[in-house]
């Protein structure tokens, strides 16, 4: 595991594993929303993504987390490892309201200075529509990158812990 694409609906948990896996295996770590997302919710143009996410991958190991879809391929072609946090509709509801409580008025470690925690209306809806509107694409990417690939699929919280356990456990200093 040195190449690590991590994706799932706002409040999944991407984030939260992320620096999980990053601490136990010694991975850069890359967050999109820090890349995409400059002070005040300005973002940069998806040109601009594409040429960052270019330049990580092109790099010997990394953890990205994080959806967006215009690099998505880029990073699951690179990727040796790919999470997908498909997790119910309700339990990410409940994640990012959790966050919204933990970090409001502040910014949380995986966002751009400048950009307090928020949820507004588009937000919610978003990941309220997340899993109708993206799982089927989803899936369908994760089979087409499936070769030569570790596609993990983690539908619940007690299976991410579980996860997190097994690798923590089985790790010996080397890449995994």
């Amino acid at each position: 595991m040195r190449k690590v694409v991590i994706i799932g609906s706002g409040g999944a948990g991407k984030s939260t594993l992320a620096r999980k896996l990053s601490a136990i295996a010694g991975l850069e770590l890359y967050h999109l929303d820090r890349l995409f997302w400059q002070p005040g919710w300005t973002s940069i143009s998806k040109e601009e993504l594409g040429e960052k996410v270019k330049a990580i991958v092109a790099t010997e190991n990394w953890i990205i987390d994080g959806n967006y879809s215009g690099t998505m391929d880029l990073r699951m072609e690179a990727a040796d490892t790919i999470i997908y946090l498909d997790l119910p509709t309700i339990v990410c509801l409940w994640g990012i309201m959790k966050r919204w409580l933990m970090y409001r008025n502040r910014m949380r470690p995986d966002m751009t200075e400048g950009c307090s925690e928020k949820i507004d209306l588009e937000f919610f809806n978003w990941v309220l529509t997340f899993k109708r509107r993206n799982r089927k694409n989803i899936l369908a990417r994760l089979k087409k990158y499936a070769e030569g690939r570790n596609i993990v699929v983690l539908r619940n919280r007690s299976q991410v812990n579980r996860f997190i356990d097994k690798l923590d456990s089985s790790f010996n200093g080397s890449a995994i």
